[in-house]
């Protein structure tokens, strides 16, 4: 396996404003830029300069405070791959500039203008700013034409030879292997190339996180993510999961997964500005690895310890449980008992379970122990 670290743009902010509308204010940027660095993200995707002046004034002073602060982590805008987009992209004096390429795949004489556009925008940047990194995101992968996404991908790779060419499944519509087979001959042609591949991709049949992971594996070197994959419409990876189990993969990267306390309070910082805008909750009892149910246990020993981690375990029962997780719920419960007498115990729990139709509550298992 090829170990040259893989790169993390953390997406929560500009993505996230595209879940249900949520506005992050300059100060929960700010706060939300912290938690990334200390998190040893490697780049924030900040905002989007060219919808509205608010925007383009947000991503200048975030980028300053990154400065001031001397934080490793780089502040990125997204832009449209136009100049005009570029010129507002270059005044918040960011080096890092995410364009987003949009070339209409069924007309050769239309791509070949929104080329000629896309030429002229890297070539603007290039002449106007120095130090420059450049992202080009071709859309949308998924509903691309294979012999033209090459030809894009060729393009981009050897005529502009950009820093970082992003491919999105943008509608969210493809499945790990197709992910593979799309990425890996670019990624494999990328490798000739100072180009790093980057992967991008939407949640909307809930395969983000795992296309993603699968999108590194074919070769990509840089991870596009969120806070509980939070964007547009079902949102896009997340960022805990796909970095840890892409580090427990072998893969090597900035990203702190083994923070797990910073992590959950960042994931609880966010969801807590959803929740008052939206009324919505995005953290919930079923969230993979920070969600209560993960430390749950009713019938065997199956749960939090897949991840490798210690955590206060919750045991309810009813009538599928066993004399193992019996004894443990007495034992974190406090409740004495006649350990001879487990399989009555389990036996009485059970039918007292099937005979209620629910589980079982601390008082009932308690009496039922001193009984037996």
């Amino acid at each position: 396996m090829d170990r040259t670290k893989i790169i993390t743009i953390d997406e929560t902010i500009r993505e996230g404003m595209q879940h249900s509308g949520i506005v992050f204010s300059y100060f929960q940027r700010q706060k939300i830029l912290d938690f990334q660095e200390k998190l040893g993200v490697d780049i924030c995707q900040a905002g989007y300069p060219s919808a509205h002046i608010t925007e383009t004034d947000n991503v200048k002073k975030l980028f300053l405070y990154a400065v001031n602060k001397g934080y490793k982590i780089q502040v990125a805008g997204m832009g449209r791959a136009f100049i005009k987009d570029a010129q507002i992209l270059i005044k918040t004096g960011i080096h890092h500039f995410h364009l987003h390429a949009h070339i209409n795949t069924d007309h050769d004489k239309d791509r070949s203008e929104a080329l000629s556009c896309i030429t002229k925008a890297v070539e603007y940047i290039r002449r106007e700013k120095k130090k420059v990194k450049i992202s080009l995101a071709i859309l949308d992968i998924g509903r691309t034409d294979p012999l033209i996404l090459e030809e894009l991908c060729s393009f981009f790779i050897n005529r502009l030879k950009t820093d970082i060419l992003s491919l999105p499944d943008t509608s969210g519509i493809m499945s790990p292997d197709a992910i593979y087979d799309k990425i890996n001959p670019i990624a494999t042609r990328a490798e000739e190339s100072e180009t790093k591949i980057s992967i991008h991709c939407h949640n909307d049949m809930g395969m983000a996180s795992a296309n993603t992971i699968m999108g590194i594996k074919a070769g990509g070197k840089i991870l596009e993510a969120s806070v509980l994959g939070i964007g547009e419409r079902n949102g896009i990876a997340d960022i805990f999961i796909t970095g840890k189990m892409l580090k427990d993969n072998g893969f090597e990267m900035n990203l702190k997964t083994d923070k797990t306390e910073i992590f959950r309070e960042y994931y609880e910082y966010v969801n807590g500005i959803c929740r008052a805008q939206t009324r919505e909750n995005l953290l919930n009892v079923n969230t993979p690895f920070f969600g209560d149910a993960v430390k749950t246990h009713v019938a065997g020993t199956h749960g939090a310890q897949a991840f490798g981690i210690e955590v206060r375990e919750k045991f309810f029962l009813n009538l599928l449980c066993g004399k193992h997780i019996v004894k443990k719920y007495l034992k974190s419960a406090g409740i004495g008992y006649n350990q001879e007498k487990v399989g009555v115990i389990t036996a009485r729990i059970k039918s007292e379970s099937a005979k209620l139709k629910r589980r079982l509550t601390y008082k009932e298992i308690k009496l039922i122990a001193e009984q037996a």
